[in-house]
């Protein structure tokens, strides 16, 4: 039998966790420390910061939502094919059904938090192919499908982009994917909409021997979004780490990227450390607040 004491701290443990959000219910407290306060000084430049769920591919969608939400941000983008919970098979897709819908939506606002990009997604020459992603995106409220289109697909996506009013930001995986170069990129986008353009993900361009400053430069006027990165070194076998401390020189992106009066999506995208990323990430979140207070203060 409880005694008072232990009667009271049950009860309170209880109504505790039915009033907490349902990110933290049945998480332990010490885990939900908040490890950063998001970005407020880069919102009040337009640019809006969260995670590519893929920097958590270890763990399931809702706990990405969980530790994005630890971070103070404010949006997030899914990839395809996520493991949706703990338990169960469901995944983070276009398979995904109604309840699996309505939970994935409850979880965000519960949060605080946007779903505005979906991405690496693949998309072809097929417009009842290519629909049912797009009715997906809007069903989720997803702003941004990144991906990586065949160069013959396009007259089956930008309809759809102007229909849907959701933009496709093209994805460059490193060399020889299909887009390493960015002057690829610009070629695919002549004569397009302003809905199709570039995501740009600074870390790959290292990878490929690219300096992520003259491609930003390269590419004004179509960078939709960012999965923006901070690497060690340039070339094949560099990796994540905390921006501001690698080769990529972070600060002069993102005082190019002013200059641009670009106003995008940055997806921290961490693929380093991947089981125990999360205080790595939260350097990187105080870096670039940080850099944006400068540029605000200039």
């Amino acid at each position: 039998m409880l005694n008072r004491r232990k009667f009271v701290g049950a009860t309170a443990a209880v109504v505790g966790s039915l009033a907490a959000p349902r990110w933290m219910v049945g998480i332990g407290a010490a885990q939900d420390t908040r490890l950063a306060e998001g970005a407020p000084h880069a919102e009040k430049l337009g640019w809006r910061l969260g995670c590519q769920a893929y920097s958590f591919n270890r763990f399931n969608f809702f706990e990405a939502i969980r530790k994005n939400a630890q971070l103070g941000l404010r949006v997030i983008e899914a990839y395809p094919g996520q493991r949706l919970a703990p338990e169960g098979d469901a995944k983070f897709d276009e398979s995904l059904s109604a309840e699996g819908r309505r939970e994935v939506k409850a979880r965000l606002a519960d949060a605080g938090i946007k779903l505005v990009n979906y991405g690496v997604r693949g998309l072809g020459g097929s417009i009842a192919d290519n629909r049912r992603v797009f009715d997906f995106a809007k069903d989720m409220g997803i702003e941004t499908i990144v991906s990586e289109p065949p160069f013959d697909a396009f007259d089956a996506i930008e309809p759809l982009c102007d229909e849907y009013g959701i933009n496709v930001a093209l994805h460059n995986h490193p060399k020889p994917s299909i887009y390493w170069n960015p002057d690829t990129v610009l070629k695919v986008c002549e004569g397009r909409g302003k809905r199709i353009g570039a995501c740009a993900d600074t870390g790959h361009w290292m990878r490929s021997e690219i300096v992520p400053l003259e491609a930003i430069k390269k590419l004004e006027g179509r960078i939709i979004s960012f999965h923006f990165k901070d690497l060690n070194q340039f070339g094949d076998g560099a990796h994540d780490v905390p921006w501001g401390t690698g080769k990529a020189d972070v600060p002069a992106l993102l005082r190019e990227i002013h200059r641009q009066k670009l106003q995008a999506v940055f997806s921290i995208e961490y693929e380093y450390n991947w089981e125990n990323s999360l205080p790595e990430i939260a350097e990187c979140v105080k870096f670039f607040d940080r850099v944006a207070k400068e540029i605000l203060e200039s």
